[in-house]
């Protein structure tokens, strides 16, 4: 299989979880060349590769998640100190997915939106 076409299965995996949990103001764009969800012009998710996510975090959560689940969650020397972690798309599941990628919306996403999905 294609890089590509795994980039596009990830992406496409990504997308379907993030307009099932209805999260208003997304749309699908690219950041460093690579498959992103926005919200209200800032990305909130990318991907790195065809089997490692970027996921934008509170570095509270992104340390508490890494300590939990080491398997599914770390960064590299790049992201330390970064409001961003990587996830193993292969070791991670649509719900744990999903839950996340409603986090990561409600970090980069406008006040404005956020009141809107109440």
């Amino acid at each position: 299989m294609s890089m590509n076409v795994e980039l596009n299965e990830g992406f496409l995996r990504l997308h379907r979880l993030a307009v099932a949990r209805d999260l208003p103001g997304i749309a699908p764009s690219t950041h460093e060349g690579a498959p992103a969800l926005m919200v209200a012009g800032a990305v909130f998710v990318h991907l790195l590769d065809a089997k490692t996510l970027v996921l934008r975090c509170p570095a509270d959560q992104k340390v508490l998640l890494m300590e939990i689940s080491p398997d599914i969650y770390f960064e590299t020397d790049l992201h330390v100190g970064q409001d961003v972690m990587l996830i193993r798309l292969d070791r991670i599941s649509d719900e744990e997915l999903s839950l996340r990628l409603h986090d990561a919306w409600a970090f980069k996403a406008p006040e404005k939106l956020k009141t809107t999905r109440n």
